[in-house]
């Protein structure tokens, strides 16, 4: 007896292993899978510019990384109280001075963009298509950072806009393999059916990029938590994010569709390294303890020696 819609995933042919470079740009959704991947040992840099919700924004960022134009004096906006940021950039980027922020924003793009340079794995997670413009540049901004809400204008990406910006950074990359899914996160203040529509235009648009290009592929992570999981108890308290158990499941479900399955060893070590280092002692001075870091001192080399391609700065 089947009780439940399972979401049937072919898996790639050519399947992410470590070593390759990966680049995760998007949604919280990024962020969380990422953020895994990255924990994992893998050589992978997660949002250099923080969330970015919708595919203006996201192929913004991504000519940003590939051109590695620094930001300058213009760019830089002034924000809260006696702060300054971009719109390229969340509110994690928020500085006290313009010469801090400069130094701080073209510090991590210099670094992302040498990552983009190598990476042959691009994994974008879309959430929304609706974005905002700035009236004065008729530029979509990534974050309005609580700015007057009339200096901008709320406006709907279409599908074939979307399928513009995105066939172009995948059309300029023929030696990159991209990933697109669909964040199932639900913008519940943009009102449920102009969610649903935002959601479908977006499917739409990386269904028509997938067809086009054999380099691009789509992971069906809102079909999972949608039709699959498919319960309030796999949300969190909002209703909305999903609790770190449907994380993990979707994130094993990823595995199973892109990573190759040769791997899977590695993974487990580097797993288990990191529960170590994220032990904390009561009693430092205790020889059990000293025992126990001669024993993380045995695994990291001796991960080192088999597995000598993870990243155990990442871990």
């Amino acid at each position: 007896m089947i009780l439940h819609t399972e979401v049937n995933i072919k898996p790639l042919d050519h399947s992410i292993a470590y070593g390759d470079g990966l680049i995760f740009l998007g949604s919280c959704f990024a962020d969380e899978v990422g953020g895994i991947c990255r924990g994992l040992g893998f050589d992978a840099l997660v949002n250099p510019f923080g969330v970015l919700y919708n595919p203006a924004s996201i192929t913004q960022s991504l000519e940003r990384l590939y051109s590695g134009t620094p930001f300058s004096h213009e760019e830089v906006i002034g924000v809260g109280e006696g702060q300054y940021c971009t719109f390229s950039h969340n509110t994690a980027f928020w500085n006290v001075s313009e010469a801090a922020l400069l130094e701080q924003v073209n510090r991590s793009l210099a670094e992302a963009h040498v990552h983009f340079e190598k990476s042959k794995w691009v994994i974008l997670s879309l959430g929304t298509s609706w974005a905002f413009r700035d009236k004065d540049t008729q530029t979509v901004v990534s974050n309005c950072h609580k700015l007057p809400a009339a200096r901008f204008e709320r406006v709907f990406l279409s599908v074939e806009q979307s399928v513009h910006g995105l066939s172009e950074i995948v059309q300029q990359h023929p030696e990159k393999r991209f990933i697109f899914t669909v964040s199932p996160l639900r913008h519940l203040k943009d009102g449920m059916h102009e969610n649903q529509l935002s959601k479908s235009a977006l499917l739409l648009a990386v269904d028509e990029v997938c067809k086009t290009f054999n380099n691009a592929y789509y992971f069906p992570a809102y079909e999972i938590l949608l039709d699959e999981l498919r319960d309030y108890r796999f949300y969190k308290e909002d209703m909305v994010h999903p609790t770190e158990q449907a994380v993990r499941y979707i994130w094993e479900r990823f595995v199973d569709f892109a990573i190759d399955p040769k791997e899977k060893p590695a993974m487990k070590a580097a797993a288990e390294l990191k529960q170590m280092l994220q032990h904390r002692p009561l009693f430092p001075e205790s020889e059990a303890f000293k025992r126990f870091e001669l024993l993380k001192e045995e695994k990291i080399s001796e991960l080192k020696r088999l597995f000598p391609k993870i990243c155990l700065e990442n871990i």
